[in-house]
């Protein structure tokens, strides 16, 4: 059996992040998680979405360190949400399970600039475009 060491590997990678991972978190931790994995050149892909206070304080403190990281470019980030399109009720009703099980059938992509150079998407699916 042949044993590979992965830490010497230097190239952008993905991190597949359950919503668990940061369920119990708070705003700041939440963001910093995130930053790090993306200053660590990581593309993140996290199950569910982040609230819209997360999104705003991530681009804010994103722009920021676009100004004092000299290599750091910014972040692409995108949603998918496969329910866009239901009724309210069907909305509402999947959003009570959701906050009883903590699941979500959204899919977010957050990955730095350098690495990430297009996402295309619409309500239903995403493309990733890396160069």
């Amino acid at each position: 059996m042949v044993k590979k060491n992965f830490k010497n590997l230097r190239g952008p990678s993905i991190h597949i992040m359950p919503y668990s991972e940061i369920k119990e978190l708070t705003i700041t931790e939440r963001v910093k998680k995130i930053l790090n994995l993306i200053l660590g050149n990581k593309v993140v892909i996290l199950q569910g979405r982040l609230r819209p206070e997360e999104e705003i304080r991530l681009i804010e403190d994103t722009m920021a360190m676009v100004d004092h990281i000299k290599s750091f470019k910014g972040i692409e980030l995108a949603v998918v949400d496969a329910n866009k399109d239901e009724s309210f009720f069907l909305k509402m009703r999947r959003g009570i399970a959701r906050g009883l099980t903590g699941e979500s059938n959204s899919l977010t992509v957050i990955g730095p600039a350098s690495v990430v150079k297009e996402i295309k998407k619409d309500p239903s699916k995403m493309e990733v475009f890396f160069g």
